[in-house]
């Protein structure tokens, strides 16, 4: 048995819960992009040693197993909060917006005991353990880090297609050497940047004040 699925284990023992809701999510840092949150309900008595924190494995790794957690899950959601909510709320607020969505949703369809999330405090009347690195800690929160971070990367691939010269495909809307300077050659791609992040807010800044004269 996996480290991860025995620490679940050792919840569902000491808590005296059956079902637990793991939530995780994928794109906090980029410049473009939405934020993907996720939740997963595994089935109890599921367990693989290929699961693992999502930033440990690589792009085949993720894919090889999404099905699979997708398969053995009771319950799973992705919400892509969208760029302009993010820019409206701030990435924490975005964040915790999609893990309620995701939350309420796993709550319609199955009876979940327990929460357990990356170091994000979801607002709830549940049991709710939060904890650093809890996608290397926890089966169910690494099964939602790989449910949330393939759908946002197919998300940013679907751009690359739209808008290649940003090279989407590869930095996923991190700000790389080469996508700072796709912005600086083309501009920002509205509602697709985040007008909050720098280097985007100051060039978005420097525009307002060329038009002031």
């Amino acid at each position: 048995m996996s480290d991860l699925f025995l620490f679940d284990q050792k919840i569902r023992e000491e808590n005296s819960v059956k079902l637990i809701a793991g939530f995780d999510e994928a794109g906090r840092g980029p410049l473009a992009g939405p934020i993907s949150c996720a939740v997963c309900v595994l089935r109890p008595n599921f367990d693989s040693e290929m699961i693992n924190d999502s930033k440990k494995l690589t792009d085949k790794k993720r894919r090889e197993i999404f099905n699979t957690i997708i398969e053995n899950s009771l319950f799973y959601h992705v919400e892509l909060v969208p760029v302009e909510i993010i820019d409206e709320i701030n990435i924490l607020n975005a964040d915790l917006l999609g893990m309620d969505k995701c939350l309420s949703l796993a709550r319609e369809k199955v009876h979940v005991d327990y929460l357990i999330s990356d170091y994000l405090n979801i607002k709830s009347d549940l049991p709710l353990l939060s904890i650093a690195k809890g996608d290397a800690t926890s089966l169910s929160v690494a099964a939602a880090s790989i449910l949330a971070k393939v759908t946002r990367d197919d998300f940013m691939l679907s751009l690359d297609k739209r808008y290649p010269e940003y090279e989407f495909k590869k930095n996923k809307g991190y700000g790389t050497k080469k996508h700072l300077e796709a912005i600086k050659s083309f501009g920002y791609l509205e509602g697709i940047h985040r007008k909050t992040f720098e280097p985007i807010r100051s060039i978005i800044e420097k525009e307002e004040d060329i038009k002031l004269f």
